[in-house]
């Protein structure tokens, strides 16, 4: 995850016991999806006077670009943390095959994927494709000021060559910059 895993209790005792609980079941998370930006749980208790059954309601949300924003919610009498985390597995599986068919919904030309890495002083980073690959790029690669417009998430169009036997994006394009506001310039 580029982003660590953020566990929120409500009205629910914080033990390293749940929150270690928790950790080694989202990394399973992982396991069908290794491009995930970012994941967050939440665990609370909606009534006091609740004594029967599994009294919490369990929110895990989950990151995956470009602009994937997957939700699972278990209410206070729905099953356990165990069926939500394997919910939210069938919809990252789902998410990763339909991206892996390379299906595009528009006719940008080239690849997709999103920038991984980003050495912003150096003027370089790494594109992570939706088929696993890292592809190496330079500033040069994009229009003028727009490399200073990339962040980590952003999802990207590029065409591919190869420069000393490795593969390089080269006509790098901006699709979806996380957190853009419509009407920026």
């Amino acid at each position: 995850m580029q982003v660590p895993l953020k566990i929120t209790f409500r009205n629910v005792s914080k033990t390293p016991d749940i929150e270690a609980l928790i950790g080694k079941q989202t990394a399973k998370l992982e396991h069908v999806c290794d491009h995930i930006l970012s994941c967050r749980i939440a665990v609370e208790k909606p009534q006091e006077q609740e004594r029967t059954g599994n009294p919490f309601r369990v929110r895990i949300g989950v990151t995956v670009p470009p602009k994937q924003e997957l939700v699972v919610t278990r209410e206070a009498s729905e099953g356990d943390l165990h069926k939500r985390l394997r919910a939210m597995q069938r919809q990252l599986k789902r998410l990763v095959d339909r991206q892996h068919k390379g299906v595009k919904t528009d006719a940008e030309p080239g690849l997709g994927g999103f920038v991984s890495l980003l050495l912003r002083k150096e003027g370089y980073g790494f594109i992570r494709s939706l088929d696993g690959r890292q592809i190496y790029f330079h500033r040069d690669s994009l229009p003028g000021g727009e490399f200073d417009r990339l962040e980590i998430g952003t999802s990207v169009h590029w065409v591919e060559g190869q420069v000393e036997k490795r593969p390089r994006a080269t006509s790098v394009r901006i699709v979806d910059k996380p957190g853009s506001r419509t009407g920026a310039s």
